[in-house]
């Protein structure tokens, strides 16, 4: 039997690189990492997109694009968007070296998102909602679903700002020769020939695709209605373990949630206390206003469209929502704007209750440490460590049963303070493997931990969320 195929010495040589890049970055922290640290880091990204890494390549731009916008302050920056995008990096070139046959080809990961043919189809719009990147994208993106129940996507995104964004809805959707807008589709439907879909969803828009507009179906009525008839659990399941992570839900608004980010909306879904969140906070889009007004609407039971925040909270961002006066409209909630008026007349007004945030500890103990060293760098899990003089927090870990989370921040805190000296006493060069190695490793168990309190909160069962199968073997 042939032998499963390797990585090329190329490849090994540049994921090796950006490991190296990326741990550098990962040592001096967002506020020590300059343009030098981040020029390595591009020139080993572009040094894997040669070598036919570009999973490798895309992930470690995405650490220098949230670098950048930590440095300079952007409002679109989200620290826990960094450490994903680290962790992802520093989880990808590690195990390239040694990845074989599958793993491997996962691992390397495609350029171009490759198109099948999918014949006729026959497409109910759902939803559209606007996109709007740090990397300096924007558009709209509007969601479709054929009558077995499979989404589509249909997107124009392109280098823009928040006006493409909002504007986007309005432009003619990019598929055949239809004139639809993206805003129309959303409440209409789409029958396409020669049709082309990417493993995503996403429809091709080639010269041999044919689209014109159908008659749209309400949400409550067949086909789209079965999206609703999954329970939530279910859901949140298929989402954990690597499905589409939409959220078709039917909740019971109950108020606000005064957080320390802002307020939210409390819902009730099934018996589960859900959370609502903005899905960008840009305030060009309608999404913080809209949940405002459905704050007010307290008692309204509608059906609703989210998207999973995993968490040990239940927690979703709200994407588009049945009308509160008028069940068979809808709203998207980041393109149209509610008014006061649209509520239903005996809407009870809400007030923001204060409700704990939740989950302080234990996991929060871990999870802290990893947020801290992306901010401050190693030296500030050195500082912390020396600083303490006892296993504080590792020691409350093991308490409370999360042994391997005590060990795992052990572990961080010592890497952080490892130093060595020369025969004068002076310092050496630091290493940053071992420093990155404790990370990641600590980042990856605290997002399994934090999948399968995720999926206990939504009332899933641990075997119906699979694991990740990403833990690095360090």
């Amino acid at each position: 039997a042939e032998s499963a195929e390797q990585a090329t010495s190329e490849q090994r040589a540049a994921a090796r690189a950006v490991y190296a890049a990326t741990a550098a970055v990962l040592e001096a922290g967002t506020d020590g990492a300059g343009a030098v640290l981040q020029a390595e880091l591009l020139r080993a990204a572009h040094t894997a997109r040669l070598a036919g890494l570009p999973r490798a390549s895309a992930a470690a731009i995405s650490v220098v694009t949230g670098v950048r916008a930590a440095r300079s302050a952007d409002p679109a920056y989200r620290l826990t968007d960094l450490v994903a995008a680290l962790a992802a990096t520093l989880g990808t070139t590690h195990r390239v070296p040694d990845a074989t046959g599958p793993d491997l080809a996962e691992l390397r990961g495609t350029v171009r998102q490759p198109y099948r043919p999918d014949g006729s189809l026959r497409l109910y719009g759902l939803f559209s909602e606007p996109v709007l990147t740090a990397t300096g994208y924007a558009g709209a993106v509007t969601w479709t679903a054929d009558a077995e129940g499979r989404l589509y996507t249909v997107s124009d995104v392109a280098p823009g700002g928040p006006a493409r964004a909002t504007g986007a809805a309005d432009r003619a959707v990019r598929v055949g020769d239809t004139a639809l807008t993206h805003r129309e589709l959303s409440r209409a439907g789409l029958a396409v020939s020669g049709a082309t879909v990417s493993p995503t969803g996403r429809l091709g828009a080639g010269a041999g695709v044919r689209a014109v507009r159908a008659a749209g179906v309400a949400w409550r009525a067949e086909p789209l209605d079965r999206l609703w008839s999954v329970p939530a659990a279910e859901q949140v399941a298929r989402a954990l373990s690597g499905g589409r992570d939409l959220l078709f839900l039917e909740v019971t608004l109950l108020g606000s949630v005064r957080e320390s980010t802002g307020d939210c909306l409390l819902a009730d879904c099934a018996g589960v206390p859900l959370r609502l969140t903005t899905a960008h906070d840009d305030p060009s889009l309608p999404y913080r206003d809209n949940l405002r007004l459905l704050a007010a609407a307290r008692g309204s039971r509608l059906r609703i469209v989210a998207r999973l925040v995993p968490g040990t909270l239940p927690r979703a961002l709200l994407l588009a929502t049945e009308h509160p006066a008028d069940p068979a409209a809808r709203v998207d909630a980041g393109l149209d704007r509610l008014q006061h008026a649209d509520l239903p007349a005996d809407a009870v007004q809400a007030l923001p209750e204060a409700l704990p945030a939740g989950d302080e500890a234990p996991l929060h103990l871990l999870r802290r440490r990893v947020h801290q060293a992306v901010s401050g760098g190693r030296r500030v899990l050195a500082l912390s460590a020396s600083s303490r003089g006892e296993p504080g927090d590792s020691a409350r870990l093991r308490r409370l049963g999360l042994a391997t989370a005590g060990d795992l921040l052990d572990d961080l805190h010592s890497t952080a303070a490892l130093r060595s000296r020369d025969a004068f006493g002076r310092l050496l060069p630091s290493d940053a493997a071992p420093f990155a190695r404790a990370w990641l490793a600590a980042a990856v168990y605290t997002d399994t931990i934090e999948r399968a309190l995720c999926a206990s909160a939504w009332g899933a069962t641990a075997d119906t969320v699979p694991s990740t199968g990403v833990l690095p073997r360090l």
